[in-house]
């Protein structure tokens, strides 16, 4: 076993052994009830068992011995303070059980409520209670998480204990089970009983004590879990925190009308408004919200009538949180005969945009400085903020209207289960997924899913929270919808949507609309134009915007580009008759043919070049010289060949032959690159030409310009020189012709291991090196982009690689060779400016590492470039040490 002081830490009473500060033992949930009771907040009391043991048990399947005699000793304690017994038939203690990892992983683990309950101990429930049917409800709760958790029952495809539940509202004709009478209830608690023997061939426990172990042991093993180890994987939360375990005195929300249990934010998590809201279903426990089997009533209803003093009440402790913790909480509480209990604090997820505005607001309001502000936003949830929007203007019709859980708006075919709309996004399908509410089961089918709507469930709900968190749009609560999965259909309102049908979720105004609507682009508040001045003006590294076209550049500047990174030149002869201008090169049988086709493409190229040096006004333009290997512009099939064939005016059979001559057992190391420039010069002149022509075309016209061309695939110096004379020389007959001249630089793009090897004697000819990690990491690794991903997944899942190194830069072996080629290159070239230009470019732990690396650039997609320049400033101020002094948020 680990080397620990203890395994047990008691909370309660207005004190607690451990601290927020002492989240990785504790966990989220166990370090939340720990700082209230220290902070003199209502928390029932109980004791937390350390994350350290829960790893160390999976491996080894035991308990130490020392573990058993300390909790022994905390639930004596327990027992004094609650005034109650464990197992006593009279006045019992009993305690729910419940997991809780360092970070939040909302409904991923395992719950039991009511432990202790027996035969024996519901009567002595009932005379404390004066209220059989709350007794027996409890029981009949207990037995049925107790039989999924423990027993795994929650797993079968088709729920015992739900179908048993459903028979027994079915037959008195009850919507809710909080409708059915007691005796229903104790005779559920016999069959659901009767169903663990039946199942599982096993007694349901009596003895409190092996329920409790049992349950423990249970929560353990929810860390290895299938959705929580998704979970994990989707948020890159180590597999090695582990969960700890809290046991905790019951509260009751299901006592009558005058209890209650509830959700509450400090902030409106979709909006960012400053204002409490949440959550409330009276009458109920804790499950009942999150579950989505109830929809609870906003709890804005609790400030009139009887509940008004509990709401100003858990207004003044949800205020006190949010001052002690300085960022948005997410409570949960219950309340018991008017007696109010905070369960659970930790921080709230929150929408892109609400996260930036609260930022924002809350250095106005003096809570926290800049810095923090900056520091606070996961850059990455900066996507969401420029997800689409239905059209205002646009006429649609509506089915159905939900609540808001998560904004933006997606479309896609309906689907009602999670393997589904997880095996058709891999075909390639955007799938919505409907569902009557979500379980953690359901997991698998959110991620895949381009939005998710749900017939119940409230803005705390499982889908609600799960769908906040990964920035995906999200309705719940649609009421008025009656889902069916099994027959794989809704209705609403007399309309019936079958599976594959196609609908629009629109996550910021809860409406569920037919059909595929119009999407725009949303407008961003003035809050996130303030946090990237912030950024901004705390960032080293320069952030530029990958653009092949025009259109792109002038959408790049809208995000912030400061520049282009990479100028892809083989995009721009894709459309119309520019692909068969290009193949008409390609086919050339000789010298003569091709210069005669690229004359007609210089022109093209030249004036898609003034729309980007124009678009940039005066900043640096990268442009790559034609990359791809020649046969990815041709047809393939002798169908396909045939037209061309034609309109080139060549036999089809011969341009057949010329076709499969120049397809390569593998393109990705074959002749492209500056291979082609080298082999076939008369391609490097033309495009040099429309460079420097463009260039010096804008000037004539009285912008600047800023030209840096860029030779791909480069292993040795030799290339480079080869390239660079052609370069130069074309550049002064252009400028000779011209009357006038535009200063350029020329580089090299570092992509193969032996370029980086070598960057002191390229640096010699380069000017500028710009990383194209894509392909780095393809010849590091030896693996092909696009085939990798039929078993990166297997890997990055069983441990064999951290993560996908096509996601996130591989710092320990492709991160070493950038390492030591930024090194070399500058040794030769003290000002050798550096940048990274593949599609790690814009992923924030690798724009850290760019920073570290001492990189001058990044460069991305133009909707990454807020996520670069966000990332860019975090890591500058992590550098220069300044700390988030923000007190740790649980």
């Amino acid at each position: 076993m680990p080397s620990v002081e203890r395994y047990v830490y008691f909370f309660g009473n207005g004190r607690a052994d451990g601290s927020a500060a002492m989240r990785d033992i504790l966990g989220g949930k166990g370090a939340g009830l720990a700082e209230m009771a220290n902070l003199g907040l209502p928390v029932p009391p109980g004791f937390t068992i350390s994350a350290k043991l829960c790893i160390t048990y999976l491996e080894e399947g035991t308990f130490p011995a020392a573990l058993r005699a300390e909790v022994d000793r905390h639930l004596k304690h327990l027992e004094r303070v609650t005034k109650k017994g464990f197992g006593d038939a009279r006045n019992p203690l009993l305690v729910s059980v419940r997991s809780g990892a360092a970070v939040s992983m909302p409904g991923m683990m395992e719950t039991i409520l009511n432990l202790g309950l027996n035969d024996q101990t519901v009567e002595g429930l009932i005379a404390g209670s004066k209220n059989p049917r709350f007794a027996y409800d409890s029981y009949r709760r207990f037995v049925q998480m107790y039989g999924d958790v423990v027993f795994d029952l929650g797993k079968l495809k088709e729920n015992p204990f739900e179908e048993a539940l459903a028979r027994a509202k079915a037959r008195r004709k009850a919507k809710r089970d909080i409708d059915l009478p007691t005796d229903d209830l104790k005779a559920l608690v016999q069959e659901f009983k009767t169903i663990v023997l039946t199942e599982t061939g096993r007694t349901f426990p009596d003895d409190p004590h092996q329920q409790l172990w049992d349950a423990i042991e249970a929560v353990f093993k929810s860390w290895n879990t299938r959705r929580a180890k998704d979970y994990r994987a989707l948020h890159n939360i180590p597999d090695s925190l582990g969960t700890a375990v809290n046991i905790v005195t019951m509260v009751y929300g299901n006592m009558g009308d005058d209890c209650g249990t509830g959700v509450a934010f400090t902030r409106d998590c979709s909006t960012g408004e400053r204002v409490l809201n949440g959550d409330l279903l009276t009458n109920a426990q804790g499950e009942d919200v999150v579950s989505g089997a109830r929809t609870p009533e906003p709890i804005a209803k609790m400030k009139r009538g009887k509940l008004a003093k509990i709401y100003r009440e858990l207004e003044r402790l949800a205020t006190k949180l949010e001052k002690h913790f300085k960022d948005v909480q997410d409570v949960e509480f219950t309340f018991e005969h008017g007696q109010l209990y905070m369960l659970q604090t930790r921080r709230a997820q929150r929408a892109g945009l609400a996260a930036v505005r609260i930022a924002v607001e809350m250095v106005q309001e003096g809570l926290i400085t800049e810095d923090e502000a900056v520091q606070r936003i996961p850059p990455q949830d900066l996507d969401q903020l420029f997800h689409p929007m239905v059209d205002p203007r646009a006429s649609v019709t509506v089915l159905a209207k939900g609540l808001p859980a998560s904004p933006g708006a997606a479309t896609g075919e309906v689907v009602f289960d999670a393997d589904e709309a997880e095996a058709l996004k891999k075909r390639g399908h955007d799938v919505i997924l409907v569902r009557p509410e979500t379980s953690p089961e359901d997991f698998h089918g959110i991620v895949a899913a381009r939005a998710v709507l749900t017939a119940r469930g409230g803005m705390t709900s499982h889908a609600a929270v799960v769908a906040r968190g990964m920035g995906k749009t999200c309705v719940v609560g649609a009421k008025d919808i009656d889902v069916d999965p099994s027959a794989g259909r809704f209705r609403v309102n007399g309309r019936a949507i079958k599976r594959g049908q196609v609908i629009t979720v629109d996550g910021t105004t809860g409406r569920v609309i037919l059909g595929a609507a119009k999407l725009v682009s949303p407008k961003v508040g003035k809050e996130y134009g303030r946090l990237m001045e912030w950024a901004d003006a705390r960032r080293r590294l320069r952030v530029r915007a990958n653009a092949d076209i025009p259109a792109d550049a002038r959408r790049a500047r809208e995000f912030g580009a400061e520049g282009i990174g990479l100028c892809r030149t083989e995009h721009m002869f894709f459309e119309g008759d520019r692909i068969t201008l290009m193949r008409e090169m390609i086919v050339a049988s000789d010298e003569a043919g091709r210069r005669r086709a690229l004359a007609k493409l210089l022109p093209i190229q030249r004036h898609d070049f003034e729309g980007i040096f124009e678009a940039m006004g005066g900043l640096p333009v990268t442009i790559r010289l034609l990359d791809p290997p020649l046969h990815e512009f041709l047809p393939h099939t002798r169908e396909e060949i045939a037209p061309l064939a034609k309109r080139l005016k060549v036999p089809a059979a011969q341009l057949e032959r010329i076709v499969h001559s120049l397809v390569e057992a593998n393109p990705m190391l074959g002749h492209r690159g500056c291979r082609l420039g080298i082999t076939y010069p008369e391609i490097t002149e033309m495009q040099a030409q429309a460079i420097f022509e463009a260039a010096c075309h804008v000037v004539g016209r009285g912008s600047k310009v800023a030209v840096e061309i860029m030779v791909p695939l480069v292993a040795d110096v030799r290339e480079l020189v080869n390239q660079t004379a052609i370069i130069r020389r074309v550049a002064q007959e252009v400028f000779h012709r011209e009357g006038r001249a535009v200063p350029y630089l020329v580089g090299t793009m570092i992509e193969l291991p032996r370029a980086a090897l070598t960057a002191d004697e390229i640096a010699k000819e380069a000017e500028f090196f710009s990383f194209g990690t894509n392909d780095l990491t393809q010849t590091t690794f030896g693996l092909s982009r696009d085939d990798a991903g039929r078993f990166l997944p297997f890997y990055v899942e069983h441990g064999l690689l951290s993560e996908d190194p096509f996601q996130c830069i591989d710092q320990a072996g492709v991160g070493k060779l950038i390492e030591m080629a930024v090194k070399l290159g500058r040794s030769t070239r003290r000002d050798l400016k550096v940048g990274i230009c593949g599609e790690h470019g814009g992923e924030p732990s690798s724009v850290k590492f760019c920073h570290r690396t001492g990189m001058n650039y990044v460069s991305c997609s133009p909707f990454r470039l807020p996520i670069a320049r966000l990332a860019a400033a975090q890591a500058a101020l992590e550098e220069a040490g300044v700390v988030n002094r923000t007190r740790a948020t649980v």
